[in-house]
């Protein structure tokens, strides 16, 4: 790997020490990023506004409160390859998915199926079952999982008039495979269902173009790969087509009401165009702040960099791995790059959580599934060659 490929970024992340005050390898971006340094100025800088002004801040803070979310506007939509209407940042990323479900869910009799990913998110199942229930039919009949791309237009040449809906995660959180979520879009869109997509493992992770690919809608977390903190605010998008479509229901919140005549306080509810009309409450600014500091390094290393340099450390990490292949355990995420984003997942013969101890013990920062799975995932900005080097050492000598 050559010394070019470094971007730079590193520097400018806390990266967690050892017990002996060294950094320590950190390759846990699938369930939490780092915090850019830049975070605590951000949020000061609220916090400021907030002992100075109060309630003014609304209006007369440095950044103004009452449309603080559209700071981020402009990013979220280059990052997912959508038009700035189309995004908005709001609530979390399971209550996003519910509201998504409660407008673009709308089963029949005849049409009542969702196709979800094998091994999905279980709060992405707990979501869809609680749904399917909620509409009055049975999880057994309505619930359908695929494992890829191919079951799922062999599903929909055969019996595509039974599906209302199909979401797809963007990379499965276990097994680190990604998704053709054009060809997903396409193939539901050709059977008549309504597609959408979980992108908690694909935002900010790998390329997204879901305007390009005609997505209905999606929704993500920020506090993965976006590094926005803990349990962070979260994203949706909603295609265009949708802005101004009054006949979709939904669940109705006085944020979601359009700017322009919302402190009239009236009772009729009049939707903001574009995917803001489905927010129902107005976003915590302080959350807010802390992924702009991230959102503002998205936009500053720009996402074909980072993707490019993922591809190289997942790259080096499996070339590494192959030296040492044995029974003991096996890469389950797909070999191709195009087919995996920044995660490989591990299968360890035995006990993986006994793997994960002892890494941990050694400084490296990973995590396990069960039964089996180790999951690897070296972020872009702040991982380094270096840090696959001392994992691989590191691990080896944890299955041995």
């Amino acid at each position: 790997m050559t010394a070019g490929s470094d971007l730079g970024y590193r520097d400018r992340f806390h990266i967690p020490r050892t017990a002996d005050g060294g950094e320590s390898v950190y390759l846990c971006v699938q369930s939490l990023g780092l915090q850019p340094k830049s975070v605590r100025a951000y949020i000061e800088q609220e916090l400021k506004d907030w002992e100075l002004l109060g309630v003014d801040g609304h209006f007369h803070a440095r950044h103004p409160w009452v449309q603080y979310n559209k700071l981020l506007t402009e990013q979220t939509a280059r990052l997912v390859g959508a038009l700035p209407l189309e995004v908005v940042t709001m609530n979390s990323l399971t209550v996003n998915l519910h509201l998504m479900m409660v407008s673009f869910y709308r089963p029949t009799a005849q049409r009542h199926r969702v196709v979800v990913e094998e091994n999905a998110f279980p709060s992405d199942q707990y979501a869809v079952a609680s749904q399917i229930r909620f509409h009055g039919f049975d999880p057994a009949e309505s619930f359908v999982e695929v494992a890829g791309e191919d079951e799922l237009e062999e599903l929909l040449d055969g019996e595509g008039e039974s599906v209302a809906l199909v979401l797809m995660g963007g990379v499965n959180y276990s097994s680190g495979q990604a998704f053709d979520l054009a060809r997903v879009t396409r193939a539901g869109h050709a059977k008549g269902c309504v597609v959408g997509f979980d992108l908690a493992h694909a935002a900010g992770n790998v390329i997204l173009k879901l305007h390009e690919w005609d997505a209905d809608f999606a929704v993500w977390c920020t506090y993965k790969y976006l590094n926005g903190g803990p349990g962070n605010i979260a994203g949706c998008f909603v295609h265009e087509r949708y802005a101004r479509d009054e006949s979709l229901p939904r669940f109705a919140g006085w944020w979601g009401h359009e700017l322009e005549t919302r402190f009239r306080m009236g009772p009729d509810f009049r939707a903001t165009p574009g995917a803001e009309g489905w927010q129902v409450s107005n976003p915590p600014v302080v959350a807010l702040a802390a992924l702009r500091a991230s959102m503002d390094l998205f936009d500053e290393a720009g996402m074909e960099r980072l993707r490019a340099k993922s591809v190289e450390l997942t790259g080096y990490l499996k070339t590494l791995l192959d030296r040492h292949a044995d029974r003991w355990f096996s890469i389950v995420t797909p070999r191709d790059p195009e087919r995996r984003g920044a995660q490989l997942s591990i299968r360890v013969s035995g006990s993986a959580r006994a793997v994960w101890e002892r890494l941990a013990a050694a400084g490296v920062i990973c995590d396990w599934r069960e039964p089996d799975i180790l999951r690897v995932a070296p972020a872009p900005f702040y991982n380094t060659f270096e840090d696959i080097d001392r994992f691989v050492d590191q691990f080896v000598a944890a299955v041995d």
